[in-house]
């Protein structure tokens, strides 16, 4: 059964309603929710994917979410996402951090910061 609810895999969102859903489940879990905002044509989106997946198995305590802004234009706009790949961190329904461009290591710092936040 190959469903959401697996452990250390980034789920992508297909729909505005699988975006809504997968978003209130987070918010309800109060867990934190990183959201790759990604482009099938982006280089460096495609560079930093399996990073990111790597990190996915490491913090199984973290949601990661996948959207593809050509997809979910309407998703990408209620945003504001404006350049790929832009990774947005929420917790509880608020925007708390962002990372744009494939930086890895700004990435890895920030989620790090925010999971011991999240844990303390």
């Amino acid at each position: 059964m190959a469903g959401s609810s697996e452990e250390g895999q980034v789920i992508g969102c297909h729909s505005v309603d699988a975006w809504t859903q997968q978003l209130e489940k987070g918010n309800e879990s109060k867990k934190l929710i990183v959201v790759d905002f990604t482009a099938s044509w982006c280089g460096p989106c495609r560079f930093i994917a399996p990073f990111l997946a790597e990190l996915a198995k490491k913090f199984t305590n973290v949601i990661f979410l996948k959207v593809d802004v050509d997809e979910l234009q309407s998703v990408a706009q209620d945003w504001a996402v404006e350049a790929m790949p832009t990774f947005v961190f929420v917790k509880e329904g608020t925007i708390i951090d962002k990372v744009v461009g494939a930086k890895k290591e700004e990435l890895q710092q920030k989620l790090e910061k925010h999971v011991a936040t999240a844990s303390a």
